[in-house]
C-alpha cells in the first residue's frame, strides 16, 4: 500500500472520530455511558464511508509449483511400419507414460504426427506422408514461454515440408530424437527424384530428368529402363561405386497422341537388395493440342504484369503475351483471350475490335484508366467519374456460383487501388469479391463477372494486384493458392463452354501420394448456387471394375469430397444429385507411388544434427531408459515455485458495506429506543 494512502487513512479515522466527539461529548446532552457507545458507532460508520471513498488497494500473494512440460512426439507415417519398427515406437511410448519418476518430474504431452500434427490418440502408422518441420515449429509456437523439452520417436525420413534440421534454431527447446530404424547400411539403389512438365505438346519432344543414387562401397552395373505401358522406350547402362554414388541422366519423349500418358522408370535391382520399391516410380504426362494463348495489352509497365503473367503460366497450359495497344491490334486473331490492363485512350481502336468481334475480356482498371473511353466504348456498366482514387480492401462473395472458386482469406490481403465512386452495372453480373473500407463492406463490386452475347468477360476495379501474389505467399509460402484462383478465372474466361448445372474441378491424374480432392457445385433450374443439394460421386476402377459411392459433403461454399488413400489405378466418375436427372462425369488416374516406401534406414546424421544444435540429445530406441535418467537428472528442469498477485481494492470487501450498514442501524435503534429521537 503506497504511503500517501495511510495518509488518507490516518485522516480519515481523525476525522471520523473528531465527529464523533464532537457530536456525543462535547455538543451532546447525553450524561450517561451510552453516549461513548453511540460515539464508538459513529465513527465507525464515518471512518467506513471514508474508506470506501479512499478505496485503498490490499495485495495478496498465492503460491504454486509448476512442473516442466514433455512433449512426446511420434511419428505416424508408414515409413516406420514399412521398416518394422511400429513396435518399438510402441514400447518407448508405454515406458515414458508409464514411468512414475517421469511424470513426477514432468506435465507429459503427447503428440502424433505426419503431414499435419494431432493429438495422440492412437497409432495406426497409415500417415501418407511425414512433415517433421511442421511439427517442430508448431510445438516451439505452443510451448515459446515454457520449459518443455521435446522427445521425438521417428525415422527421421521427412516426405513434405522445409528441411527440419533448420529448425532447431528457431524452436527454443532442446529437441530429444528416439532413432527408430536400423543403423546398418545396405547396398541399395534409388531414384531419388524425377523431374518433368505436367503438360506436354502433340507431336513434341518433352525432357525427363532422372536424378538416381547408389548406396554402397562396391562396383555395380545396372540399367536404367523407361517404361511405356509393356514397352521400353528408353534404356541406359549404369557403373556405380564408392566414389560415384549419384548419375543424372537425362533424355526426351515423344508425345504421339492427346490424352493422359504414364510411364514407368526402373533400374535394374542389385542380387538381395533388400529394399527394392526405390527402384522405380511412375509419372505421367497430360498431352494436349495446343496451348491458350492470352494477350495481356498495356500502354505502361507496372508489377502487376509480371505477377499476371507469372500467375497464369504456372499452368503450362497458358501461354501470356505481354504487348503495346499497336502490336495487339496485328495479332489479335491469335489469342483466346484479351486482358486490358488499365485501357487509355490508346486502347479507342482495341475496343472497337473487341465489340465487333465479340471477343472475351479481362478489364482491370487503375489510377491511369480513362473511364470516359471505358463508359463510352460499352453498354455494359458505367463508373461513376470522381478523379479521385480509393484504396479498397477485397471481401469473398460466398455466394459466387459462376464457377468453383475458394476463398484464400482476401480480408488479410493489401488493399488495391480504385477510382471513388459507384459502379453500376446494366447487365447481369456476378461479384467474386465485394470491396470494403475500414471493415465495412461496400456492397460495390471489386472483382467481378458477366456473360452477355455469348462472350464472357470479368472486371477487376483496382490495381496493385503484384501485392496480392506476394502476401499469398507469405501467407503459404507458396503462390499456389493466388495462382489457382487466377488460373480458374482465366479458364473461364478463355473457354466458351455453355453454362452445366454441376460444376467439377478435379485433375486429370494424381501422383501416389497427393491429396485426390475433388470439389463440385450444384445450380438449380435459374442456376442458382443449391446449398441443400444431396450429390454423391460414383467412382468405377476400370481395372477390376468395383464401384464405390461417396456423398459431397458442402464445406466453405463448395461440396467436396476427399480420396486420398484409395488404390492406384484408372478411374471413372461421376457426380450426381441424388434426387434429380443432372450429372456430370469425368475420369483420372492415380499413379503408383508411395513416398514412405522409398527408405532403407533412419536418417541418424540429420537426427544427430537435430539434436545437437537444441542441445539435446540423440537415443536410438533401445537406449529409452538412457534417455528417461537423463531428463530425470537434467537440472534444466527443475520444478518452478511461481506465485500469482492479487491486487483486491477495499469497494469490492462486501464486509465492510455490512459493517456501515450495521452500524448505522444500531445507532439509529439505540437513540430510537432511549427517546433521543
Amino acid at each position: 500500500m503506497q504511503a500517501i494512502t495511510i495518509t488518507y487513512i490516518i485522516i480519515a479515522g481523525a476525522a471520523a472520530l473528531s465527529l464523533a466527539l464532537f457530536q456525543y461529548i462535547y455538543k451532546s446532552k447525553i450524561k450517561t455511558n451510552l453516549r461513548y457507545l453511540l460515539s464508538a458507532l459513529r465513527v465507525i460508520s464515518i471512518f467506513g464511508i471514508l474508506l470506501l471513498l479512499i478505496n485503498p488497494k490490499f495485495e495478496s500473494f498465492t503460491y504454486f509449483d509448476e512442473k516442466p512440460t514433455l512433449v512426446v512426439a511420434v511419428d505416424n507415417s508408414e515409413s516406420i511400419s514399412y521398416l518394422q519398427q511400429d513396435e518399438s515406437a510402441n514400447q518407448v511410448l508405454t515406458a515414458l507414460k508409464n514411468n512414475s519418476e517421469l511424470n513426477e518430474r514432468f506435465n507429459l504431452q503427447a503428440y502424433s504426427f505426419g503431414k499435419s500434427v494431432s493429438s495422440l490418440d492412437s497409432l495406426n502408422y497409415d500417415a501418407r506422408q511425414s512433415n517433421i518441420s511442421k511439427a517442430l515449429k508448431q510445438f516451439g509456437e505452443v510451448y515459446d514461454n515454457q520449459t518443455a523439452p521435446i522427445v521425438m520417436l521417428t525415422d527421421g525420413n521427412q516426405t513434405f515440408g522445409s528441411d527440419y534440421s533448420y529448425m532447431a534454431k528457431s524452436v527454443k527447446q532442446p529437441i530429444y530424437p528416439i532413432i527408430l530404424g536400423d543403423s546398418v547400411v545396405y547396398s541399395d539403389l534409388s531414384i531419388k527424384q524425377l523431374n518433368v512438365n505436367r503438360y506436354v505438346f502433340l507431336k513434341n519432344k518433352f525432357p525427363v530428368e532422372i536424378i538416381t543414387n547408389y548406396n554402397g562401397a562396391e562396383t555395380i552395373n545396372t540399367e536404367l529402363k523407361i517404361w511405356s505401358g509393356n514397352s521400353v522406350v528408353f534404356r541406359k547402362a549404369l557403373l556405380f561405386d564408392g566414389s560415384k554414388a549419384s548419375e543424372i541422366i537425362s533424355t526426351t519423349l515423344n508425345a504421339n497422341s492427346v490424352g493422359v500418358k504414364t510411364y514407368r522408370v526402373e533400374l535394374v535391382p542389385l542380387t538381395n537388395e533388400k529394399n527394392k520399391v526405390n527402384n522405380s516410380k511412375s509419372f505421367g504426362v497430360e498431352v494436349i493440342d495446343q496451348k491458350t494463348n492470352i494477350a495481356l495489352v498495356s500502354e505502361r509497365l507496372h508489377p502487376d504484369l509480371g505477377a499476371l503473367k507469372k500467375s497464369i503460366e504456372s499452368n503450362e497450359q497458358r501461354s501470356v503475351s505481354i504487348l503495346k495497344p499497336k502490336d495487339y491490334l496485328n495479332r489479335i486473331n491469335d489469342f483466346q483471350l484479351v486482358i486490358l490492363y488499365q485501357p487509355d485512350n490508346s486502347f479507342t481502336i482495341i475496343l472497337q475490335e473487341i465489340k465487333q468481334q465479340k471477343l472475351n475480356t479481362f478489364t482491370i482498371t487503375g489510377s491511369t484508366t480513362s473511364w470516359n473511353l471505358l463508359n463510352n466504348s460499352q453498354d455494359y456498366f458505367k463508373q461513376k467519374i470522381t478523379n479521385q482514387a480509393e484504396d479498397f480492401q477485397p471481401s469473398f462473395n460466398r455466394n459466387y456460383n459462376t464457377f468453383i472458386v475458394d476463398n484464400i482469406d482476401f480480408i488479410n490481403y493489401p488493399p488495391l487501388e480504385s477510382e471513388f465512386g459507384g459502379l453500376d452495372f446494366s447487365v447481369p453480373n456476378d461479384v467474386i469479391l465485394f470491396k470494403t473500407v475500414n471493415g465495412i463492406n461496400t456492397e460495390q463490386p471489386l472483382l467481378s463477372t458477366f456473360e452477355v452475347d455469348n462472350t464472357k468477360h470479368a472486371l477487376l476495379s483496382g490495381e496493385g494486384i503484384w501485392r496480392w501474389r506476394a502476401q499469398a505467399y507469405l501467407d503459404t509460402e507458396r503462390f499456389t493458392d493466388f495462382d489457382n484462383f487466377i488460373g480458374k478465372l482465366v479458364q473461364f474466361l478463355s473457354s466458351n463452354k455453355k453454362r452445366k448445372r454441376i460444376n467439377v474441378d478435379y485433375k486429370s491424374f494424381y501422383n501416389g501420394n497427393d491429396d485426390v480432392l475433388i470439389t463440385a457445385q450444384y445450380f438449380n433450374k435459374n442456376y442458382e448456387f443449391d446449398s441443400e443439394a444431396s450429390l454423391s460421386i460414383i467412382i468405377k476402377n476400370k481395372e477390376d471394375n468395383s464401384i464405390r459411392e461417396v456423398p459431397l459433403l458442402l464445406n466453405n461454399g463448395n461440396y467436396n469430397v476427399d480420396l486420398s488413400g484409395i488404390a492406384s489405378g484408372q478411374y471413372d466418375f461421376t457426380v450426381r444429385h441424388n434426387s434429380e436427372s443432372v450429372a456430370l462425369s469425368g475420369s483420372f488416374q492415380i499413379l503408383d507411388y508411395n513416398v514412405e516406401q522409398q527408405f532403407l534406414n533412419a536418417d541418424i546424421d540429420k537426427l544427430r544434427s537435430l539434436a545437437s544444435t537444441s542441445k539435446g540429445k540423440a537415443y536410438y530406441s533401445s537406449e529409452f531408459n538412457k534417455l528417461i535418467e537423463n531428463l530425470i537428472a537434467d537440472n534444466r528442469y527443475a520444478t518452478i515455485q511461481k506465485s500469482t498477485k492479487n491486487i483486491v481494492p477495499l469497494i469490492d470487501w462486501k464486509y465492510l458495506l455490512g459493517l456501515i450498514a450495521l452500524s448505522l442501524f444500531a445507532e439509529w435503534f439505540i437513540r430510537k429506543y432511549n427517546g433521543l429521537i
